[in-house]
């Protein structure tokens, strides 16, 4: 029979719920501000669209005095075992927050996204409403906070994928990521009912101290285990749960299509290490024993199917924003290569890929961006002579591009060699496989990524030589500043590498 709660223990309740909110200061200032671009869209009545990204852009900056301060308080759980304060969802938080500054910047970039009549104060609500969600998912600790995080940012990807609601193509990719982010939530929850069906347990620690404790059905947790991973593969877009990723990528505006690349990729990579690190038994013997399944294998056929057919069927794309969708899953694959390793080291070269990443596949989208501005074409063929008409574009690209092959001196070649190092680190035969499987991929993807440059500086042109390319001072600005640090991270990144070890060693204790 149910009892209500004594006096003392509601009180001990508000109490809890009052000391955890001081440690969830920046969610809480995010969700503020989400309500406060809401209310200054019906203030400004669709005008001023400058205004309502200037305001998203400084409320995000204004986020990070708040992550800073985080610093100083010790790594705790707060909300009865929810969510997590530590160095990991610390560093993601940053992380985040530039990426949805780096949209809102891409956003402002797109004539064709902008000339919608009304409702950018609601794109960019959910736009932080996004970052709110992408950094729960980074810090959850709890089955149930997870799926709500996950709920958080799917929702309102939905509805940006479909925010051109006149172009077929958006309303038809915001329907096919609906329909798939049902079946993989499903999965994923379906999942997570499985384990509290053994453990008793939401919490993650908890979760696995009942697994070595008390043991289970390995049947049972086998099923879980990959319904867990079916549905954490569905936002890292990893081969087999990619279906979505081309046509909607495709399909969504560009500077939505930049977001979901890199900040929904990377809060199911967040998401999958918290889970699999602390709550699955994490040495391979162990989960062999427990499992009767080595789960770090299926991972690892999970990562070369990723790189093999992302880079593969790459090949044949002659959209450039599908191109880089194909290219998303074979990167997916690469960042599997890190996790595998189940160590600090191979954590560490996870979050410098990431950060690499996000740097290259913005940057590649912006000028994707810019130039469909001008030509209102996205199809590699449209894209000839652009070199010598648009030649900042066409040397940002070609860096950009560079960067995702994993070519010196770019960011995107330090991220590639701290994974192969972590991962040939183990020595294993399978593990050097991978590393072949993943170099001789990387090799594929050089023929795909340099036919953009060939059409730009090598092929002529095919459009009015009169029409007026030129791009704004600004938009120069951005695209260089973005293309000087893909190169000077990829010489002077010893920074970022050390800020990533010291935010990889929350899980020091739990890996090997």
């Amino acid at each position: 029979m149910f009892e209500m709660p004594s006096g003392a223990e509601i009180q001990s309740i508000i109490s809890t719920l009052k000391s955890g909110a001081g440690y969830f200061i920046p969610e809480l200032y995010l969700s503020a501000l989400f309500m406060v671009l809401i209310i200054l869209d019906l203030v400004l009545g669709g005008r001023r669209k400058t205004i309502l990204a200037s305001a998203t852009i400084i409320g995000l900056l204004g986020s990070v005095f708040f992550i800073f301060q985080q610093h100083a308080l010790p790594d705790t759980e707060i909300f009865f075992g929810m969510y997590s304060l530590d160095r990991f969802g610390i560093f993601f938080k940053y992380f985040f927050v530039l990426t949805g500054i780096l949209a809102v910047v891409t956003t402002m970039a797109d004539e064709h996204l902008n000339a919608q009549e009304s409702g950018m104060g609601e794109y960019y609500s959910l736009l932080v409403a996004m970052v709110v969600g992408m950094m729960m998912m980074a810090s959850s600790t709890d089955l149930l906070m997870m799926f709500l995080a996950m709920e958080l940012v799917s929702l309102s990807a939905y509805v940006l994928t479909g925010y051109l609601k006149r172009e077929l193509r958006s309303s038809e990719a915001a329907l096919k990521y609906l329909v798939y982010g049902a079946v993989s939530s499903g999965m994923l929850i379906y999942g997570f009912s499985l384990i509290y069906g053994i453990t008793a347990q939401t919490n993650i620690s908890k979760i696995s101290m009942e697994l070595a404790q008390h043991g289970y059905d390995p049947l049972v947790m086998i099923l879980a285990t990959l319904l867990v991973m079916a549905g954490l593969g569905y936002k890292m877009g990893a081969v087999p749960f990619h279906f979505w990723s081309p046509d909607v990528y495709e399909g969504a505006p560009t500077p939505i299509t930049a977001y979901l690349s890199v900040g929904s990729k990377a809060a199911g990579f967040a998401m999958l290490m918290r889970f699999f690190f602390v709550a699955v038994p994490h040495a391979v013997e162990g989960v062999e024993d427990m499992l009767g399944i080595d789960w770090i294998t299926m991972m690892m056929f999970i990562a070369a199917a990723s790189m093999i057919y992302g880079n593969v069927v790459a090949i044949w794309q002659k959209n450039v924003k599908r191109m880089l969708a194909y290219s998303s899953i074979a990167h997916a694959g690469y960042l599997l290569l890190g996790i595998i390793t189940m160590d600090q080291i191979g954590t560490q070269a996870v979050l410098v890929y990431l950060t690499g990443y996000l740097l290259m596949n913005i940057g590649a989208f912006y000028v994707v961006v810019l130039i469909a501005n001008k030509i209102g074409s996205e199809n590699l063929d449209d894209y000839k002579g652009l070199g010598k008409k648009m030649p900042l574009a066409g040397a940002a690209l070609t860096v950009f591009l560079i960067a995702l092959v994993g070519l010196p001196p770019t960011f995107g070649f330090v991220g590639k060699l701290m994974i192969f190092t972590a991962l040939l680190g183990h020595g294993g035969d399978l593990y050097m496989w991978l590393a072949l499987v993943g170099i001789l991929t990387s090799v594929i993807s050089l023929y795909y990524y340099m036919y953009i440059p060939l059409n730009m500086f090598l092929r002529d042109s095919e459009l009015n030589a009169e029409k007026d390319f030129k791009t704004g001072m600004m938009q120069n600005v951005i695209m260089t500043v973005l293309m000087l640090l893909t190169i000077y991270f990829g010489l002077f990144f010893q920074p970022i590498a050390e800020y990533a070890k010291y935010s990889a060693s929350m899980f020091g204790a739990v890996l090997n």
